[in-house]
Order: C-alpha cells, then structure tokens, then sequence
C-alpha cells in the first residue's frame, strides 16, 4: 500500500497526525511538505483537487482531516 502524507510547516493538525504516526512507530508513511515544494503543492491540487493538509493518500486516493486520517492508521496498522 502506498502512503503519502502531504503537510505543512505551520498545520497544528498535520502535527497532530505525524506525532500519532511517530508514538506508533509506523515506518511506512511517506511525508510530502509543501512548504517546503511548490511541486508537491501543485501535486496535492492536482491529484487531491484542493491545498488542504493534512492530507493522506492512500494509493492515489486522498483522505482530509487529522482525525480521520489517524483513525485509518488505526484500523490499518502497519505489516
């Protein structure tokens, strides 16, 4: 399965979802900063169809809002 967190410098929400990712020790999340890559922003608008983070996409398909977002790390923990 391909994981893709897109987030942000200044999101305390993309914090939120990265400091759940970090106490559970998931290793198979790829973090994609926009702050830091207007490509990877250009990618979120274009794949996701709007600049919000977090955002996960899980296999090409993109997943809003931090609690959502960790509740499905919940039900699928890593292998």
């Amino acid at each position: 399965m391909d994981l893709k967190l897109f987030v942000s410098d200044t999101c305390g929400f993309c914090r939120r979802v990265k400091q759940y990712i970090d106490e559970v020790g998931r290793t198979d999340v790829e973090y994609v900063n926009i702050s830091h890559s207007q490509e990877a922003a250009d990618e979120l608008v274009r794949v996701g169809g709007k600049m919000q983070v977090p955002c996960l996409f899980i296999d090409g398909n993109p997943m809003y809002e931090s609690l959502d977002i960790i509740q499905w790390l919940k039900d699928n923990p890593q292998n």
